[in-house]
Parts: structure tokens; C-alpha cells; sequence
């Protein structure tokens, strides 16, 4: 009746008022007399002129930007996917694409398409568009740095870091003396091309130096921390710099500069000592997702803009400004890690792309046409290595680090990257730097952004030393092995119990490993060290008072579950333990049988989740995990549920199936080597009319009369429950048991689901 109801009211309403409009624009028609309007007769092709319309719409600037930045983020991560292919960070895809796109290749090659997609008209909305992005980036790269690693990490680092600047520099310098009739635009001075040239030799890019790191699985070594310590350092002495560069460019002399450098100082101080404060306070306040509203959102992105915009006026440039509002924001992880989400999508996919191909159209490698101009591109690239590499590599050897740590260094270093074109476009902008001198320093950074991993690789090759993720005494096949993987320290504890448990009496001839992965994206680089410890040391100190021999592996990852997968087929291990957190099984069957007052729900669609389905936790990532852990690792798994496990004293053990008689010799491990008191609920009479159960069973009866007992009654009574420490089934007569529905499974204990 409703739905007629509505029915009818929708045509009188649409009906009756589209006649009112009808009629309105009739009558409106009278009011046209004497007011000079001549109707146009229609008579051309009218394809002709939907066609000329269509033209027209192509030609209009919004439609050409857009039509730019679908372009530039579909060829961006097309060369960045196949960089990342062979090896190389896809920042240098992303550069090269913006070369591709540019005169060298497209403007050369297809020169029509080339100024129908980038007609000189619409640059400068495609370069301030650019410039958004790289502020919104800068933010995020002051973001990613600590202020207090200056103060707080190794002196070297920072005598490394200073070296890797100065060297270079005057490197940069000195080439400038040579090629400055040559290639200096008109009118600009020599200590303006100088300077120049010395902080674009003296850059290094943070960003890309620890992507390589991070890919490689270096944060925790010695040489990743140092590594990403000099480059912090140098990142921030470098912006120092060209801010004092650039405001004596603009000055036009030393002595007008100072007043800027004045300013800018006055500034600097500002912002570290009033905004800086202000801002730790709002983020103390709102350090969740939950709270960090978008009024909250606001006076970050006032503060940015404002900082930027400051930094500008002053003479400085609005990047530096965006630089130094990133590293006063408030130095919690959680809180910069959610703000950076927020920011780094739409800089990195969307804007930082089009700063990269603005950078290619000012790039015309044609221009290079000499074999003069190559030599000179040649010796560039000779110089920016000798002082970066080298420099950094002599600098970390003086300071007591080994040859290939010191190598390695320098080759980490010598990365330059997206910074280097930011510094590169700057002086672009600012007439220092012309057209040729450009290009062959856009060329320059590319060969040593791209060089860097195959010089660590080579470094690696010539010193040989070989570091592998599992244990060198984890390949002994006549140990029992057992890898537990947790989250946190508690969970560790109690899988590391159930492990013991397992091989308490075997000594040498088994052997433990418990290991945690961190998400790279949840633990700052400079915090990774204290968070090793925080996670490891309660796990090793309980391993030491159950006297129980344990390796314990920790590493920052993209992949938690590929990792944990990897290390333990690739470690041959015989039982693998992971653990589930009580808390995403609220509302669920589940969350009933670990005592939760709760719905019930399908209980397919719960046992979908471990058998591979699609089911009730698809869409957790968690679960996602679990799944993925158990389909893909080929040797037994155990998941854990804890309801506060003390001990491993009294276990409760049901077989509802012949399949289920793996679980007895796990039952003989935890009597041989704990003295568990094991209950074996014979919940279908597969244990009495099992042969091969039996005699299991008798063998360990004959070895530990007492510690053993059958079950036939499936009436289970809640004071047995309780006295249980531990329950252990299999994955498929766990199934079962939630299918059952028993009113028993309330009182249910802690729970080990083992796959075979």
C-alpha cells in the first residue's frame, strides 16, 4: 500500500511540476519583444558541431590539467612498478617516467601530441599545482625525521653526516670555477652558481635512502642506524644551507642576505619555541583516530600552510618552511604515523608525480648534442660521486667503522634522488642554473640514485659476508623445531609455555625460536632498537626462567605474513604458533565459547575463516593473516586463543574422527616432557575402534601410567572445564565442535587449534 502511495505522489509531483516549467518558459518567450534577441536558424551539420564542441571542451584549462594528471599517475606508476621490478626504489621510475613524458622522448618524437597534452599556456598551472605537492611532501619528510637524533645518536653519525656535506660541496664548488663562462646564465654571479653547485653536489635524499634500507632489511643492523642517522642529519643541514643560499641569491648580496638570515632565524626560533609547544599540546590531546577530527586536522594544515607561506615572504622558500612544519609536529609516533596517512596519498600518488614531470619538460636531453657536453655531464657525475661516495666512506672509516660499512655508507649516501631535483628546480626558477646546466644535473642524479643498489650489492659481493634470517643450528633436521610468532610480549610468554611444554625434556635435541615483526609503518626508524627490546627482552627472560633454549628474531617488515610464512617453510620447522587476540571474536560464537556474553551467528561462516572461505572476518586484516598463514605454511600449525594460560598442567584433548589421531602424539609430548595430566574426550567412538589409537595410547600408559584417560561420556560438566588448563583440537573437529552448539563450550578453557 505504501509503495502505490509513493508511486502516486512521485508522477503528480514530477508531472505537475515539469508542466509548470513547461509553461513558464513559454510564456516567458512574450518577454524577448524589443529586447534585440535574433533566434539562430540551425542549419549546419550538427556532428560538425557536436565535434567543434568537443574540441572546444578539450581545449579548456581544467580539462587539460586533468587530462595531464591522468597522463603523468598512469605513466608515473607504470615506470615505477617496473623499476621496483629490477630491483631499483620506484622514485627513479617516477623520475625517468617525467623525462619520458618531457622533450626529450615524447616532445621529440610525437611533438603534436606532445603540445595538444602540454601547451605552454597551462605549465604554470601544471607547476603550481606541482609545488602543492612538494609542500605536502616536504611536510611529510619533516614529519619522518626526529630533531632529536642530532643530540640523542652516535657521535659518528654526525661527524659522517657534516663530511658527506662539506666534501662535496667544495667539490661542487670548485667544478663551478671551471664551467662557469661556459654554462652560467647571463648576469648571474659566480657566488650564486657556486653556492648552487655546491648544495646540489651536497644533497642526499632521506626518503629513497631509507626505502633502500627498509627494503633490505637493515633498520636494525648497526649500518642502517647510522645510515639513516646521517642522513637525517644531512637533511637537515642541507635545508640550513639552501635557505642561506637562497637568501643570498635573492639578496643579490652577502651583506642584504643577512637581514633575510636575520628573519629567518627569528623565524626558526618562533616556530621551535611557541608553535612548536602549542602543537604538542593539541596532539597529546587528540592522539587517536578517533579524536583527530577534522577541526584537529585544520590547525595542522593552518600551521603548515602558514609556515610555508612565512618562509616565502621571508625569502627562504615555502618548501623549507613546509620542512620545518613537519619536524615540529609532535614527536608521537601514533599521532605522525595517522597524520602522515592522511597527507602522504594524495602527495605521493597524485601531486608529487606532476613535480616530476614539470622537472622533464625543463629536462631536454637533445640539447646535449656535443660530445663536449657529454664529457662535461661526465665529469659531473665523476665529481658528485667522488665527493658523496667517497667522502662518506672516508669520513665513516676515519671514525672506527669496518671497509664495507664504510663503503656501504658512502653508497647509501651518495642516493639523491627527488631532493635533488627540488634543489635543481629551485635554482631553475631562480635564473641560476640554465637550461643545459639542468639537464646535465637532472642526469647526474639519476646515475647516482640508480647506482646505489648495485653498488650495495657489489659492496656485499666483495666482502662476502652472508647474513640469513633463520639460525645456522635451525638446519639441523634431527632437532624438533618449533617457531612461535607473536604480537606482543604477553602473547609471546604464553606461546612460548605451550612450546616448552612440548620439548622441556629434549634439551640439545630441540630447539625454539620466537619471533615478532613490526609493521614498518607503525615503528618510527630511529625508535626501532627500544622497540626490539621492548618486545624480546620479557620473552627472553621468561625462556630463561623455564631454562628453555630459545633464538629469538626480530624484524621490521611490509609483510607480516609473507615473512612469517618465508621463515618457516624456509627454516623446515615442525610446528608453527600463532597467536589470536580475544577481542575481535566479540559478537561472534566464538566469542560465547571464551565465556563473552554474545549473539550466536553461523558457525560455517566462523570456520570459514581457517579453512580458506570467504566468512565472517574477510575483511579483517588480522584474520586475513591467519588464513593466509595456514593455507600456505607446510608444516603443522598451532593457533593459540589465551583465556589467561597459567599452566600446561591439565589438558583437555577431544577426537571427533580417525583424521584426529595426530593429536595423541602431541598428547605423548606434553606427558614425556611436562607431565601433563591429559583428558581425551572420545566424542564419536573413534578412539575405541581405532586400532593405531590404542596402541598409542597403551605404549604411553606403559611410560606414564596415570597421565592419561579416555572419556565416552559427551556431557561434559562445567567444574571439569574449569579445572582445565588448556584444550587441544584439531582444526576440522573444531568445526564440529562450534556446529554442536553445546551448552559446555561456555566454560571452555584456553584453546590450541593444531592443523596438521
Amino acid at each position: 500500500m505504501n509503495n502505490i502511495k509513493n508511486s502516486l505522489f512521485y508522477v503528480t509531483v514530477i508531472g505537475g511540476f515539469t508542466a509548470l516549467i513547461y509553461w513558464v518558459i513559454s510564456k516567458g518567450a512574450a518577454l524577448e519583444v524589443g529586447r534585440g534577441i535574433v533566434h539562430k536558424q540551425i542549419e549546419s551539420n550538427h556532428w560538425n558541431d557536436f565535434l567543434d564542441s568537443m574540441i572546444d571542451n578539450l581545449k579548456h584549462p581544467l580539462a587539460i590539467l586533468l587530462a595531464q594528471i591522468v597522463t603523468i599517475i598512469l605513466v608515473a606508476r607504470l615506470f615505477g612498478w617496473v623499476f621496483r621490478k629490477i630491483g631499483q626504489p620506484s622514485v627513479i621510475g617516477e623520475m625517468i617516467a617525467g623525462i619520458v613524458l618531457g622533450p626529450s622522448l615524447v616532445g621529440m618524437y610525437f611533438p603534436e601530441f606532445s603540445a595538444a597534452l602540454f601547451p605552454k599556456e597551462s605549465l604554470g598551472n601544471l607547476q603550481f599545482l606541482s609545488q602543492i605537492g612538494l609542500i605536502l611532501f616536504m611536510f611529510v619528510i619533516g614529519m619522518e625525521l626526529d630533531l632529536k637524533v642530532l643530540k640523542n645518536k652516535a657521535h659518528d653519525a654526525v661527524v659522517i653526516s657534516h663530511a658527506s656535506i662539506v666534501i662535496p660541496f667544495a667539490l661542487g664548488l670548485s667544478l663551478a670555477y671551471f664551467i662557469y663562462h661556459t654554462f652560467a646564465p647571463v648576469g648571474v654571479e659566480f657566488a650564486s652558481f657556486g653556492l648552487f653547485m655546491g648544495i646540489a653536489m651536497s644533497i642526499t635524499a632521506f626518503p629513497v635512502l631509507a626505502r633502500i634500507v627498509q627494503e633490505r632489511g637493515m633498520q636494525k643492523t648497526k649500518l642502517g642506524t647510522i645510515a639513516i642517522t646521517c642522513a637525517a642529519a644531512d637533511d637537515i643541514t642541507a635545508w640550513c644551507i639552501l635557505a642561506v643560499v637562497i637568501a643570498i641569491v635573492k639578496a643579490g648580496s652577502f651583506t642584504s642576505a643577512l637581514y633575510v638570515i636575520g628573519l629567518a632565524i627569528l623565524y626558526v626560533i618562533v616556530m621551535l619555541k611557541i608553535v612548536r609547544p602549542f602543537l604538542k599540546r593539541v596532539g597529546d590531546l587528540n592522539s587517536t583516530r578517533e579524536s583527530l577530527n577534522k577541526p584537529v586536522v585544520a590547525i595542522f594544515f593552518i600551521t603548515l600552510l602558514f609556515s610555508a607561506y612565512a618562509s616565502e615572504l621571508i625569502g627562504i622558500h615555502a618548501l623549507f618552511g613546509a620542512f620545518l612544519a613537519g619536524a615540529i609536529m609532535p614527536e608521537n609516533n601514533k599521532f605522525r604515523n595517522i597524520f602522515i596517512e592522511k597527507v602522504e596519498d594524495v602527495a605521493i600518488i597524485v601531486l608529487l608525480p606532476l613535480f616530476f614531470v614539470f622537472t622533464g619538460l625543463r629536462t631536454q636531453i637533445g640539447l646535449l648534442n656535443d660530445p663536449y657536453l657529454w664529457k662535461v655531464t661526465a665529469v659531473i657525475i665523476a665529481v658528485a660521486v667522488a665527493g658523496k661516495f667517497l667522502g662518506s666512506a672516508f669520513a665513516a672509516k676515519f671514525v672506527g667503522q669496518s671497509w664495507k660499512d664504510s663503503l656501504a655508507i658512502g653508497a647509501l649516501m651518495n642516493t639523491r634522488g627527488l631532493m635533488e631535483l627540488v634543489v635543481l628546480n629551485i635554482g631553475y626558477d631562480l635564473g641560476v642554473l640554465s637550461t643545459e646546466i639542468f639537464t646535465m644535473m637532472v642526469i647526474m642524479a639519476l646515475v647516482t640514485t640508480f647506482m646505489t643498489g648495485p653498488a650495495l650489492d657489489f659492496i656485499g659481493f666483495i666482502f662476502k659476508d652472508k647474513v640469513t634470517a633463520v639460525p645456522q643450528e635451525i638446519g639441523n633436521k634431527s632437532k624438533y623445531k618449533i617457531l612461535l610468532s607473536f604480537a606482543t610480549p604477553e602473547r609471546g610468554k604464553k606461546l612460548l609455555k605451550i612450546a616448552n611444554s612440548l620439548v622441556k625434556k629434549q634439551g640439545d635435541n630441540s630447539i625454539v625460536t620466537a619471533m615478532h615483526l613490526s609493521l614498518s609503518t607503525e615503528i618510527h626508524s630511529f625508535d626501532i632498537k627500544d622497540h626490539e627490546r621492548k618486545m624480546l627482552v620479557p620473552v627472553i627472560e621468561e625462556s630463561e626462567r623455564l631454562n628453555q633454549n630459545m633464538v629469538s628474531v626480530f624484524k621490521v617488515t611490509n609483510d607480516i605474513d609473507t615473512d612469517i610464512i618465508d621463515t618457516a617453510n624456509q627454516g623446515e620447522y615442525d610446528l608453527l604458533l600463532v597467536g589470536l587476540g580475544q577481542s575481535i571474536f566479540d559478537g561472534t560464537l566464538l566469542g560465547k565459547i571464551l565465556g563473552f556474553t554474545t549473539r550466536i551467528v553461523n558457525p560455517d561462516r566462523l570456520i570459514d575463516k581457517f579453512t580458506g572461505k570467504e566468512g565472517l572476518f574477510e575483511n579483517s586484516p588480522f584474520d586475513e593473516r591467519t588464513r593466509h598463514i595456514i593455507a600456505k605454511s607446510k608444516m603443522p600449525v598451532g593457533i593459540f586463543i589465551d583465556k589467561e594460560l597459567e599452566e600446561v598442567n591439565q589438558i583437555f584433548m577431544p577426537i571427533f574422527s580417525k583424521e584426529d589421531s595426530f593429536l595423541i602424539e602431541y598428547a605423548k609430548k606434553l606427558i614425556n616432557n611436562n607431565g601433563s595430566q591429559i583428558t581425551v574426550l572420545d566424542a564419536s567412538g573413534e578412539v575405541k575402534n581405532t586400532r593405531d589409537i590404542q596402541e598409542t595410547i597403551r605404549s604411553i600408559e606403559q611410560i606414564a601410567p596415570n597421565h592419561i584417560m579416555i572419556m565416552h561420556d559427551r556431557t561434559i560438566k562445567k567444574e571439569f572445564l574449569e579445572n582445565q588448563n588448556l584444550m587441544i583440537i584439531s582444526l576440522d573437529s573444531w568445526k564440529k565442535l562450534i556446529e554442536s552448539q553445546s551448552t559446555w563450550l561456555n566454560n571452555t578453557p584456553s584453546v590450541l587449534i593444531l592443523k596438521p
